[in-house]
């Protein structure tokens, strides 16, 4: 989620190396439930199948995950690109007399897509267009033009069946393909028997005129009944309001369609709203936050429901604020919106918002935002999640008792994660996370993305101390991460001030081919990790370096069962790159610089991050007049570590003096011993103000400690850089 208030407050983080990723991408998953386990997922109508698996005389595109490409916004982050006459052709994975096919046209143009069965040409096309897509959200900080693709469908009027050949020719302009959704349609419904149809208030089911008012006076006269939606499209000019008590109810979503931007816009309902079974389809082809160009906005009222709805070309599909208590959401298609799917904007109780398909949202395509009052006991469950193209395929900001489970997201773009469960409040009063917070056997795939404003990736799953501790716990289990680009778990204080992220348990995690490591940790903290297994990690398991360096260290607990990702990525000043390999240590490198420090006691602005910050004029001074002092820098892994340089800043105004220390040295953290007993050391400005302390050839320490008793120049321990090395 991106609010327009928080566009001019980008965060600058650690440099990155730009690297444009290439990596295969595999076809739609398919998970089979265990006996411990359900699937993860919706239970969906149709069947996709992707256009690079297809026949084609066209060009396939991709993999790419480079922001703002055509490949990297496609399902699997590949594609189909058709010029003029030539053509895809999908072998039809089941029986089916309906398509729906995502595609893009370039900016500015439109055209038609001919469609064949085994070899003979349809009368029906299906008609392409720009006009939905390149959207440019110039105020969120990091956003590119992006939105680049459009579903469109058709009712074939014949039926086929699984094998036979569906092709799908450009016309008359560049077309891309990226995947076709092959459905079996049922025959529109019938009318419920004592039900108010829209059309005996006038209603116009040609589109063409009108049909506000005719829905008002439905709505009015079927108080504690149902409004019928007969077959047909209808024309909605303005939002309606006051609706309660009442169902809404079409006959299928393929059969009955209203046409406009603004559905329900009311702040308050008594509740008791039902609303299913037809489509909403708007005229949204640009993001205005202003503009309440959503299917609800607002409130549905306590035990409503909405259900069998297909979503299209709005800003936000459900921005509910306000009672909606009990509310569920089910079975729904939320396709092509310029902002987020769904949103619970604080207040929602025992909501659940299961069995959905979401694809192609501008933003967070499933979000909690606990504004104003927390979401209390809600639930995101079983939803399908593709390419949201500029945030988080679920993101829960703050909240009490809140669960994610069972969903399956694949190929987040820029600026987000697969799943977010973050502190980040965008504006107050906001309510952080807190309770128990359970993300339970979700699957993420090619989830994860690089944040421009970070200049650093994004993690598949992402737990955010972003404006505050996270103090909830939070318990990550029985989750499956497959080919994210970057990294499988990220752990960070997003908003760049060090909050801790505490009380989280991951366990019975299996991640395959993630990019770079198996956690990200940025942040100070902890987390304890149990049957959590790895293969084909392109760096390193860990990557290891709080943001900002010294704000305190991250602590991974085993608590056993883990296998695959037992290596540190061992150089704090880089990022990992997909696919790199963690580097050789080099024999002139300071392993300790960048890497975590803590003291047990600073003066004011001079804290132990300054110690191994690379730069002799920064320096630590402990509390003044408090020996013994200490300084403690882990190194992320176990070194051989064989020399210390110790410096103060080179400047003359730094007189000579002698500090008086001793080296311990640990493997855990917990237990030190002594590397080089108490000693003086003689720092003065002729020869650089820096010491060499030699370390026994035995030493192989991860964490290393100097404890300081004395300092002749001035009542405190006081280190300007402390540097680590493999040579003697």
């Amino acid at each position: 989620m991106h609010r327009s208030s928080t566009a001019s407050a980008s965060t600058k983080r650690l440099s990155a190396i730009g690297v444009a990723v290439a990596l295969a991408a595999g076809t739609l998953v398919t998970l089979t439930p265990t006996a411990a386990h359900a699937a993860a997922g919706a239970s969906l109508p149709f069947t996709s199948a992707e256009a690079e698996s297809a026949t084609t005389t066209g060009t396939k595109i991709g993999p790419d995950f480079t922001q703002g490409t055509l490949a990297s916004e496609a399902s699997g982050r590949q594609a189909v690109r058709l010029a003029a006459g030539q053509r895809v052709e999908f072998t039809a994975p089941r029986a089916a007399n309906a398509v729906n096919v995502a595609y893009n046209v370039s900016d500015g143009q439109s055209g038609t897509l001919n469609v064949y069965v085994n070899g003979t040409k349809l009368a029906k096309t299906i008609a392409v267009t720009s006009k939905y897509s390149y959207v440019d959200t110039g105020w969120i900080a990091g956003s590119k033009t992006h939105h680049l693709y459009d579903n469109a469908r058709l009712l074939l009027g014949r039926d086929v069946q699984a094998g036979d050949k569906i092709a799908f020719e450009a016309a008359n302009t560049q077309v891309t393909v990226d995947v076709a959704d092959f459905e079996q349609v049922a025959a529109a419904a019938s009318q419920p028997a004592g039900s108010v149809s829209v059309t005996s208030k006038g209603a116009d089911p040609s589109g063409q005129g009108d049909s506000t008012q005719a829905f008002r006076d439905a709505i009015a006269a079927a108080q504690g009944g149902v409004v019928w939606i007969p077959p047909g499209d209808y024309k909605l000019t303005s939002s309606l309001n006051g609706v309660q008590n009442v169902t809404l109810q079409g006959a299928g979503s393929w059969h009955s369609v209203v046409h406009t931007s603004r559905f329900i816009d009311q702040s308050s309902s008594s509740g008791n709203v039902h609303i299913k079974d037809f489509a909403v389809i708007g005229e949204v082809t640009e993001r205005v936050d202003s503009n309440p160009d959503n299917f609800v906005n607002g409130s549905l009222g306590p035990g409503s429901s909405v259900s069998g709805m297909w979503l299209q070309h709005l800003k936000v599909g459900l921005w509910l604020m306000g009672d909606n208590d009990s509310l569920v959401v089910e079975n729904n298609r939320f396709l092509d919106m310029t902002a987020d799917g769904l949103n619970l904007n604080g207040s929602a109780k025992n909501v659940r918002v299961r069995n959905n398909f979401l694809r192609n949202q501008g933003d967070d395509a499933l979000a909690m935002w606990s504004l104003n009052s927390p979401d209390t006991n809600s639930s995101f469950e079983n939803n399908t999640i593709s390419q949201p193209n500029l945030a988080n395929g679920i993101a829960i900001y703050g909240g009490t008792d809140i669960t994610v489970k069972n969903n399956l997201i694949s190929d987040t773009n820029a600026l987000g994660s697969g799943i977010a469960i973050s502190n980040q409040k965008f504006m107050d009063p906001f309510h952080p996370l807190a309770g128990t917070i359970t993300v339970d056997g979700n699957t993420l795939v090619r989830a994860g993305a690089m944040n421009p404003n970070w200049n650093h990736p994004m993690g598949a799953l992402r737990v955010d101390s972003y404006d505050s501790a996270i103090e909830a716990t939070v318990n990550i289990t029985h989750t499956t991460i497959t080919d994210s680009p970057y990294s499988a778990f990220e752990f960070v204080s997003g908003g760049g001030r060090g909050y801790a992220v505490k009380n989280v348990n991951v366990s019975g995690a299996t991640v395959t081919n993630p990019g770079t490591v198996v956690v990200q940790a940025e942040a100070q903290g902890a987390a304890k990790f149990s049957d959590v297994t790895a293969a084909g990690v392109g760096a390193a398991g860990v990557y290891n370096c709080p943001y900002p360096s010294g704000s305190g260290t991250f602590s991974l607990t085993d608590g056993g069962g883990n296998s695959g990702w037992s290596s540190t990525w061992s150089d704090c000043s880089s990022w990992p790159r997909p696919g790199q390999g963690n580097p050789d240590p080099e024999p002139g490198r300071n392993l300790a610089k960048g890497r975590p420090a803590t003291a047990t006691g600073s003066q004011d602005v001079y804290t132990p991050g300054k110690a191994v910050d690379g730069d002799a004029n920064t320096y630590w001074e402990s509390t003044n007049n408090a020996f013994p002092q200490a300084l403690t820098v882990d190194l992320g892994s176990g070194q051989a570590v064989r020399r210390l340089v110790l410096k103060l800043p080179p400047s003359s105004a730094w007189g000579a003096r002698t500090q008086t220390l001793s080296v311990l040295g640990s493997t855990d953290g917990s237990g030190y011993s002594t590397v080089v007993g108490s000693q003086g050391y003689r720092f003065d400005p002729a020869s650089g103000n820096k010491v060499t302390v030699t370390l026994p050839d035995s030493t192989n320490v991860r964490y290393l400690r100097l404890n300081l008793t004395g300092n002749t120049g001035w009542p405190a321990a006081q280190f300007a850089e402390v540097e680590a090395y493999l040579t003697s």
